[in-house]
């Protein structure tokens, strides 16, 4: 059986640390696939395959294109699709340029979405099942602090105006999640995980976004939790038709 887990850097494993981002060695898929290794009682009849087909500063234009290549022609079992960071970010350094102009995410929400759409369907009529995550939550008091470190306190007044970081944030993964809902495809809330695993700071790292390596392995025992009761559920069905 094979899983691929599709996304940006957070499915990749970056974390900023010590002042720089690295990819960390234990990420959640990693994580994921040793959770599977050490608890399969003989409940599944063949080895589960996790491949990480996280990239760096992903978002759904850039999925779109490589799906093809990093899933359906990989002909996994079911995909975790984690994206939308990236998605709801902004050109800091344009903002910060001109703060009282009118500035667009990098992928609108409404275009994200049909992303999204778009990507699950074709995942679906491949004869493979997807899996949505929610976005894991970002420490909006550190973010804000990066990005006002990085491109000055212009940016501020700005944010203030789409309602905060963490509103702006939650507006896609409120959007993500009511679309799970129409597709009828199967959501697992790591975010709500994550928030309630603990202290934030040590959960996510110093930029306020990517996670630690505690929080990926929340990330992963989340999903882990989850996919083994939806793996379950399909080995009875499965046995129900022989």
């Amino acid at each position: 059986m094979k899983i691929i887990c599709f996304g940006d850097s957070l499915t990749r494993g970056v974390s900023f640390v010590k002042g720089r981002l690295k990819i960390l060695k234990n990420n959640y898929p990693k994580v994921l696939q040793e959770l599977f290794l050490n608890n399969n009682k003989g409940q599944y009849d063949e080895d589960i395959q996790i491949m990480n087909k996280g990239v760096f500063n992903d978002n759904s234009d850039l999925l779109i294109s490589r799906l093809d290549r990093d899933v359906i022609q990989e002909k996994p079992n079911y995909v975790i699709i984690e994206i939308g960071g990236n998605d709801c970010d902004f050109a800091w350094a344009e903002v910060a340029k001109n703060p009282t102009d009118l500035h667009e995410a990098t992928v609108p929400v409404e275009r994200y979405i049909n992303n999204l759409k778009s990507i699950v369907i074709k995942i679906k009529e491949a004869g493979i099942t997807p899996i949505l995550s929610t976005l894991p939550p970002l420490d909006p008091v550190r973010y804000y602090e990066r990005i006002t470190e990085n491109f000055s306190s212009q940016v501020s007044d700005w944010i203030c105006k789409v309602g905060g970081i963490e509103h702006w944030h939650s507006s896609y993964n409120r959007a993500l999640k009511k679309l799970a809902e129409e597709l009828d495809v199967m959501s697992i809330d790591v975010r709500s995980a994550i928030k309630w695993a603990g202290d934030f700071k040590d959960l996510i790292s110093d930029d306020g976004i990517h996670l630690t390596e505690i929080g990926y392995k929340v990330f992963a025992e989340e999903i882990f939790q989850k996919l083994s009761r939806i793996l379950e559920n399909d080995v009875r069905i499965n046995m129900d038709q022989i």
